[in-house]
Order: C-alpha cells, then structure tokens, then sequence
C-alpha cells in the first residue's frame, strides 16, 4: 500500500480491502467498481478494440464481483452512489441515477444505472458515449467528467468524497474542481500514475475552476 496526497486529495496504491479498514468515514462514497463481466464477454466473444484484443479479458480486473470491498465502503458513509449497482447485492431503493449513452443499437448497453442510499426519485443524465474520446479517454469504463460532478450535486453536499474503484481518477478530478475533499484507491499501478496526473492537473487549475460548496444547496429533494 503507498499513500500519495496531492492537494486536498489522499490517492492509494493497493487493494481497497487493505485500506478501507484505516480510513474514518466520509461525507459520500461514489465509485464505478468492476461489474464482473469479463470472463462473460470473453466467452460471448466480448468487445474488440483497434488492436483486436478484449480489453476485459486482457486486462482481467473486470472478472469479479467486489461485493466484500462494496460492503465495506457503504460502512463509511450514509450517502452512496455505486454504478453498476445492479449487479450486486444491494438493499431496496428507489434513488438510481441514470447514463443514457444515446447510442442506440451499439454492442454495449444503451445506459447504465447507479445505486443511490438516499431514496431520490430516478435522474437520467444524457451525454453520448462517443464524448468522451473528446475528454482524452485513459480506462475502459472512464465516465464523463460532466456526469460525475452531476453525481456529487446529487449526493448532500459532501465535502470528502471516497471512490475505492478509482481507475482513472475521473471522481477525483470532479470533486478537486469543485473544490472538495478527495479519498481514492486504485490497486492497478497504471491507472493509479493516470490518476495522479489527472488529479495533479485539476490540483493546479483548482483557482480557474474551483465550484465552492454551496451550503444552502439542496440535495435528494
């Protein structure tokens, strides 16, 4: 495990089922874990890149369910936002938020879902796949910077934020410029070192874009 802060923001390298056990709760947890699909789109002949290979299959982070590690992270907040939510096991709850990808037909679903604590009526955010090749796209599942900012705006006005499926570090680039607290964890050396760049980047520009909380803002209404 080593622990690299940058700014307001505290990154891991290791296995989130080491770290969490050490770290006090937060004000919100919103993560994209892994689905455990990747052995089913290997056998299913799954999702060709450029290259040819399957990039689930390749890479193999996407083979499991982490429901222990989920688990443990809904014990750190009362607020939590899990994509991908409905392929683990979840209490009841009628707040889900909603990815419409506007791609009808495409080989990979049309939209996603994240479970929501709190009891919201469904949110549907609308932002097409095919964007994100314009956000310099670095992990496979990366979600739009725009969408994550828009699930904080959903959840209370937290002020430190925990995602322990980091990737990327998207959630962490979304609550630097927003001006909160920032807790990640990313067991995959390659993506921790984009995290950290893109986190360090967004650390640096935190005057230009910073969004302070609003603490009269209302959320879950």
């Amino acid at each position: 495990m080593h622990k690299t802060i940058i700014g307001d923001a505290t990154l891991y390298l290791g296995d989130c089922m080491e770290v969490l056990p050490t770290l006090e709760r937060v004000d919100a947890v919103i993560t994209d874990p892994p689905y455990g699909i990747g052995d089913k789109w290997a056998k299913d002949g799954g999702f060709a890149t450029a290259g040819g290979k399957l990039w689930s299959s390749a890479e193999g982070w996407d083979n499991e369910i982490q429901q222990s590690a989920i688990d443990a992270a809904r014990g750190l907040a009362d607020v939590v936002v899990i994509w991908g939510g409905n392929y683990y096991a979840l209490p009841p709850s009628r707040g889900y938020l909603i990815w419409d990808k506007m791609q009808s037909g495409f080989s990979l679903a049309d939209s996603e879902y994240a479970w929501v604590s709190k009891p919201i009526t469904p949110k549907t955010f609308r932002f097409a796949r095919a964007q994100l090749a314009s956000e310099g796209k670095q992990h496979p599942t990366q979600k739009p910077l725009s969408m994550m900012k828009w699930c904080i705006d959903q959840a209370d006005n937290p002020q430190t934020i925990l995602d322990p499926f980091m990737g990327s570090g998207t959630t962490g680039v979304a609550a630097i410029q927003m001006g909160r607290k920032f807790i990640g964890i990313e067991r995959e050396p390659k993506y921790f070192e984009i995290a950290c760049k893109r986190i360090e980047q967004a650390s640096r520009q935190v005057d230009m874009f910073v969004d302070k909380p609003a603490a009269e803002q209302a959320s879950f209404l």
